[in-house]
């Protein structure tokens, strides 16, 4: 088996995100790996409708700093206390894309659910990820 050096591990923080923390550890003390933890802000800037509105920036600043606050406590909950934690705002796959180069990871680590009907058709981010890429990329089956 290929012993690797830095993992990403792809967190959406919802329950689901545990089973993939967990994997990704225990790879990592396998190959005594590094492990960066990144959690993607999918922001979608809304026009303001009125002055009661807060300025994008500022919902975007509060987005990223509560999706850091969760995504550390799930990296502390599933005995990551080494890994780095990064939250990013942006296109998902695009900035996954991203910051696999910019780390240098050498294996990404994603959830994966089953699709039945035209789901199947859907491009979802582990498509994506899995076809674009860099290195090796492992779908964890999460239900």
């Amino acid at each position: 088996m290929i012993e690797y050096r830095k993992i990403l591990l792809l967190l959406d923080l919802s329950e689901r995100s545990a089973a993939v923390a967990a994997t990704g550890r225990r790879i990592a003390t396998w190959s005594n790996a590094a492990t960066v933890a990144l959690h993607v802000v999918e922001y979608v800037p809304v026009e303001a409708m009125g002055e009661s509105l807060m300025p994008p920036v500022k919902i975007e600043d509060a987005l990223v700093e509560r999706a850091r606050q969760k995504l550390e406590e799930l990296v502390r909950a599933a005995g990551l206390e080494r890994a780095t934690c990064r939250v990013e705002a942006g296109n998902t796959k695009a900035e996954i894309l991203r910051v696999a180069e910019q780390e240098g990871a050498d294996l990404i680590v994603l959830g994966s659910r089953e699709r039945h009907g035209l789901a199947i058709l859907v491009n979802l981010t582990e498509d994506t990820v899995l076809h674009a890429a860099h290195c090796d990329v492992l779908a964890v089956r999460v239900k």
